[in-house]
């Protein structure tokens, strides 16, 4: 039984409380002759499903379950429960307890040949790391994707491109930035990626293009994403911003209306950027009329 393939096809991240109810139902309908892995990993999958709502508790206490039967498990399903673990702290916003967690889950996947493993894991301690560190992890995470024969470890190329882009737009580094993200864009083309994926990746491109202060051309960018509806709220924002830096401040503010409406549902940016969607509701508020 192919326990990995199937759990894969389960995810939706996207939708955490519908991933949530399949793998319930996949250990409910796992046979009496299933191995303790076998249900471990997948519970492993489950607790990262509720750490994605933000139920944190109850991650906890599905990894504690898997944590007692650590001895009776493949390796696989050790380096999956201290990721998984590591995720949970890390979005509860303690990263200094995440970080050796997966220092742990890295040096098992590399000495098991767990490819995949390995690079998301990389890619977690980039996330949880500090300035130049942060790329040093991506870049090792980036090299070992493109060595490995592993399909899946592959697919986390374009991932990763991202991700070095973003480290570099946050050090003000905007044509190296601009550089990672049309490779991203290249690697998601390439891998066959679904429309929202590559959508992402042009808005990646347009910010960087807003950023370096080409404002025709990330304008051009944003309208054809909007006519996509791709990530809308995101769009609506960059096009408002795009507008107003062009001096169309009446043009951009329908559109920071649009974005704060949409990106307030997002609880991640209520918590951590309040003051972002304070600017967008004021800068979409409709002038009074006198």
């Amino acid at each position: 039984m192919d326990t990995m393939g199937n759990l894969d096809d389960l995810w939706d991240y996207d939708d955490p409380v519908a991933s949530e109810a399949r793998f319930r139902q996949w250990l409910i309908d796992l046979p009496p002759s299933a191995g303790t892995s076998q249900r471990a990993e997948a519970e492993t999958q489950l607790a990262r499903a509720q750490g994605l709502q933000r139920r944190f508790t109850d991650a906890h206490t599905t990894l504690d379950a898997v944590e007692a039967r650590l001895d009776e498990v493949s390796a696989r399903v050790r380096i999956r429960y201290s990721l998984e673990r590591g995720r949970v702290f890390n979005s509860a916003g303690t990263p200094e307890r995440a970080e050796p967690l997966f220092l742990a889950a890295w040096e098992l996947a590399r000495a098991s040949g767990e490819d995949e493993l390995a690079v998301d894991t990389a890619h977690m301690l980039a996330i949880v790391a500090a300035g130049e560190e942060a790329l040093v992890w991506n870049f090792r995470a980036l090299d070992l994707a493109q060595a490995s024969t592993q399909p899946k470890a592959q697919l986390w190329q374009a991932s990763l491109y991202n991700n070095i882009g973003w480290s570099y737009f946050d050090g003000g580094r905007y044509d190296d930035a601009l550089a990672m993200f049309e490779r991203a864009l290249e690697r998601r083309r390439a891998d066959g990626a679904v429309d929202k994926e590559v959508g992402i990746a042009q808005w990646c491109i347009a910010r960087t293009l807003r950023a370096l202060g080409r404002l025709e051309e990330a304008l051009t960018m944003q309208r054809s994403l909007l006519a996509t509806q791709a990530e809308e709220g995101y769009v609506s924002e960059e096009m408002g911003e795009c507008l107003l830096a062009l001096g169309y401040k009446e043009e951009a503010q329908p559109h920071f209306q649009r974005a704060a409406e949409m990106l307030a549902r997002n609880p991640w940016l209520v918590e951590r950027e309040p003051q972002r969607l304070e600017r967008l509701r004021q800068l979409g508020e409709a002038p009074h009329a006198n």
